[in-house]
Parts: structure tokens; sequence; C-alpha cells
């Protein structure tokens, strides 16, 4: 459970009292519900005059209010974080690694805190929320190993006297930018990671669901994260602008939209900074006709619908080679089973995305599909949710005979529908995934190890599964997705990760022999501080 503490500033914050008092009063959940930005070790709220409603996509009832932070306490939170990075840095790498080791007991600890408040600002499931608390928190546990990780590199007597090593330093104020999928995953992989190095942070969560990283926040201070080491600001475009723009902060780290991808890095990189950015996806599951076919087809459903789709590593495209195509209706059958309704309920499976707005995008994408030609052998639009009328949901939908030239392929559609495209054979299967501009992660299901030998061998994809439908690396690995699906040199945690929050620094030494002079001897044992 949450310490009393962190009860009493994170409940008035980021709506977790029950939604009656919400219901009975709007006037006042308006004043009580406000989030607020955190600067330099305070929780301050901010004196803008815009204000982003965010409602639960279950109920479309309002949770919280979230500011757009203004240019003053934008600028504000980068210089707490400039002023903190000159002792931060300084800082020893156990004091550093100290912090992560509590940080990541906190977490566990407010494992269900984090879970529900996800789930009311996000609407995916309790069951997803926690998966999306436990793979951000394997980040932490492998930044706990930075004493490892953040090793230089040593030759001595690169010539007669002189001595040549390598380290690695931390870059300065650095920024994240999320999305709103995965409210604790991202800022999970940005802000441990950096601030272990000795960087300082500025993060800007999604204006949609930002309670969890002011959660995460307040523990890694709690943890002991010196004020200004994390600083929060909220809002939009003009935020993002300051970003990208503002001189002393060195890298950004961004996860979302392929359009806001491309605006970051164009404009960040022009600006003299690191920028790290994953955007868009379509992800295939290539089945071929020897594949385990009752572990294929509940692998398939659950990568397409769970989290209603809503994930940059779902599978949206399954391409049936040969006589796998006959297993489309047993496909269909499966993904009818699924409970639809709000994420906090008993026995749900997915839950509603995140507004009317992308609803209504995720619905005129199908029906592009079926418009072109496609059959729509499973509608989740106009789906019925007894309780929640009002909430955003949409059903698994499978659109089978599905073409590249249609819409409903070449856009991220984001939501619980999946493609089905037919191939005569893996040569063409193969074919397909590469012409596509994207190349987050794929799969291929088989029982032939020659066949995945090939797939793995051939297709052009950053991450592969071979009878894994989401491929996501654990973090002594990368997340490695590739051509569209990412723009930079260094991509999110693991070894990737530490080299783009830290820079190398390589010192070269002459100290002449002859110059050696005997000292008093030190009797005492070496204290190492």
């Amino acid at each position: 459970m949450l310490t009393q503490k962190l009860l009493t500033k994170i409940t008035p914050l980021h709506g977790l009292r029950s939604m009656s008092t919400a219901k009975t009063s709007p006037a006042v959940a308006t004043e009580l519900y406000k989030t607020k930005n955190l600067i330099n070790g305070e929780f301050v709220e901010s004196s803008t005059s815009e204000w982003i409603d965010l409602h639960n996509p279950a109920t479309n009832e309002l949770v919280t209010r979230v500011p757009k932070s203004t240019p003053e306490e934008m600028q504000a939170a980068v210089d707490a974080a400039k002023a903190a990075f000159k002792t931060w840095s300084q800082t020893s790498v156990l004091s550093r690694q100290g912090v992560m080791f509590k940080f990541q007991h906190l977490i566990k600890e407010n494992m269900a805190e984090l879970s529900k408040n996800i789930t009311l600002e996000q609407g995916k499931t309790l069951v997803d929320a926690e998966g999306d608390v436990i793979r951000g928190l394997q980040i932490v546990e492998h930044a706990c190993s930075v004493t490892s990780l953040q090793m230089g590199e040593t030759m001595p007597g690169v010539t007669k006297d002189m001595d040549t090593y390598s380290i690695r330093a931390p870059l300065g104020v650095c920024a994240g930018i999320t999305p709103f999928n995965f409210p604790a995953m991202i800022p999970l992989w940005m802000f441990p990671l950096a601030n272990v190095c000795g960087n300082t942070y500025v993060l800007k969560p999604s204006e949609r669901d930002p309670g969890a990283a002011m959660m995460l926040a307040e523990m890694a201070m709690e943890a002991g994260l010196p004020k200004g080491v994390l600083n929060i600001i909220h809002g939009t475009h003009d935020s993002v602008n300051f970003i990208c723009d503002n001189p002393d902060i060195k890298a950004i780290s961004f996860v979302g939209s392929n359009q806001a991808g491309q605006h970051i890095y164009e404009r960040g990189s022009k600006n003299g900074k690191r920028v790290q950015a994953n955007m868009a996806a379509k992800n295939h599951g290539v089945v071929l006709p020897d594949a385990n076919k009752e572990n294929t087809l509940n692998q398939l459903v659950g990568a397409a619908f769970g989290a209603a789709g809503q994930r940059c590593m779902a599978l949206s495209v399954a391409v049936m080679v040969g006589e796998a195509r006959n297993w489309i209706p047993e496909l269909v059958e499966r993904a009818k089973k699924l409970n639809v309704t709000a994420g906090d309920q008993p026995g749900a499976d997915l839950g509603p995305v995140i507004s009317p707005q992308s609803k209504a995008r995720i619905e005129r994408l199908i029906q592009s599909g079926v418009d072109e030609g496609a059959e729509l052998s499973l509608d989740g639009r106009n789906i019925a949710v007894p309780g929640y009328e009002n909430g955003n949901f949409v059903g698994p939908t499978i659109i089978n005979k599905v073409t590249p030239d249609m819409e409903c392929y070449r856009e991220e559609i984001f939501g619980p529908v999946l493609n089905v495209v037919e191939a005569d054979t893996m040569d063409e299967a193969i074919q397909i995934l590469n012409d596509n501009p994207y190349g987050n992660g794929c799969a291929v299901f088989t029982n032939s190890g020659a066949a995945a030998r090939k797939f793995t061998n051939e297709v052009d994809v950053g991450q592969i599964g071979v009878n894994v439908p989401i491929p996501v690396p654990l973090p002594m690995f990368s997340f490695t997705g590739s051509r569209g699906s990412f723009l930079g040199d260094s991509n999110f945690y693991g070894k990737a990760g530490l080299n783009f929050y830290s820079q190398w620094k390589t010192v070269t030494t002459l100290w002449k022999e002859e110059d050696a002079k005997t000292a008093t001897a030190e009797v005492a044992m070496p204290r190492m501080q």
C-alpha cells in the first residue's frame, strides 16, 4: 500500500477518490481534481488558464484536469534540473544505485495503487495495468546494476609512462515525452536510466493519463532522489516545442505517433540534441500451416486484442500462409468470446479505447476496409457494454481478405482490429512484411526450425518472435524497432539506452617514472569513499 504521506498527496491530485464524489458535484470535482507540476521537488499547481479535462475512458466522467504548463513553469523545471545536475552528477554511483534499489521496492509496494490509477485514466484492465507497471519495474531493476553497466575502459602503457582510460559521463539535463498507452512503463524506460547515469530529467507525460508518472515521481523522491533531479511538466504542442528548443536540454526520448516523432526528431536534432524516437508500427504475425494450431490462434487473439489493441507491439496483421487460411473461422470464434467491459470489472479481457476521438477514428478505418472490398468477419462497432453506455468501447474486429493497398492496412489503427492477409508461400509473406514501411516487430508461428531460421534471416524488422507474438525484449537487451518505426542512433534501454544517456570521456595521462618519489607508508585499510 501507499504510505500515508503518498496517499495524502496523490489522492486529491489524481482522482483515486471514489468517482461518486465527482458525480455528485462536478463543480467541486473541477476544483479538487487538478494535476500539478513537479518543479524542484515540489508539487505545485499551475497558474495556467488552459486546462485539459481528463475523462475515465469507460464512463467519460471527469477524473482530473491537466494543465498546459506556462512557459515560466517549464523554464523553472529546466532551471531546477540544471542546478541539480551540478551535485547529482558528482554523487557517487553507489548512492545513485541505492536510490534505485529503494525505488524498485516502493514500486512493488504500490503496485495495486498504480494499476488502479492506470485503469482509471487509461482504461486498460487491471491485469494489463499491472503488466504495464511490471515491465517498467524491470527497467528500474536493471538500472540497479549500474555499477557494472557504467564501467569504462582502460589501457595502461599505451606508450612509455602513458596510460589511457575512458569513462561514461552524464550528459546534463535530459527530457522525455511519453504516450498514453503505457503510462507507467514508458516513463520508466526513460528517467530511471537517465538519473542513475547521473543526468537530471524533465518529463512530459501524456496529458491523457499523467497520474502514474506523477505517482512514480513521488516514489522516486521518497526513495531519495534529490530535489530537481526529476521534474514534470504538462501540455501538448507548446510543451513539446519548448523541450525541442530549450538550449539546456541535451537529449530527448520520445515514444508516440509518427507525425509527432518526426517533428521532435527533426526539431530537436536541428537544435543539436540527441533524440531517440519510437514511433508507429504495423506488426505482422505470419502463420505457417505447420504451426501448433491451438496455441497460435490463442496467441493471435491475445496479441491483437489485448489492451484494446493500443500497443505499439500489438499484432495488427495476421498473414495466413497456404492452408492456414482455413483457420480464420476458428480465429473469429475465439475473438467473439472475449469479455469487453470496464477495466476494473472481474473477468475483463479488454477495456475501452482512450477517447471518443480514437473510437471514431478506429471505426472509420474499419469502414474504409469494407468500402475497399475487404470482408468484415467480426464487427466490434456498436458494441453494447451494460452499465457503461457512455464508454469508448470497440469490440474485437477482424477484417479478412485485406490487401496492402487498403487504408486499413497502411494506417496504424491502434485499436482492437486484426487485419487478415493471405499468402500462398512464406516467401510471399516475407515480401509483404518487407514492403511495409514499419519495422517495430513481427512474429512467425511454425514448428519448423528451418522455416523459422529463414524467416528471422530475411525479414527486415527490428524485433522478431518465433512462436512469440509480442517479442518485446527484457531490459538486458534493447528495444530495437527499426526502419519507419524508429528515428535516432541509440534505442531504448539495455546497452543502447545506457549509450544514449551517457557520453564517453577519454583521458590520457603521462607520469614519468623518474619523477616518482618515496612517500610515507599508509598502513590503514583504504576506505574507498
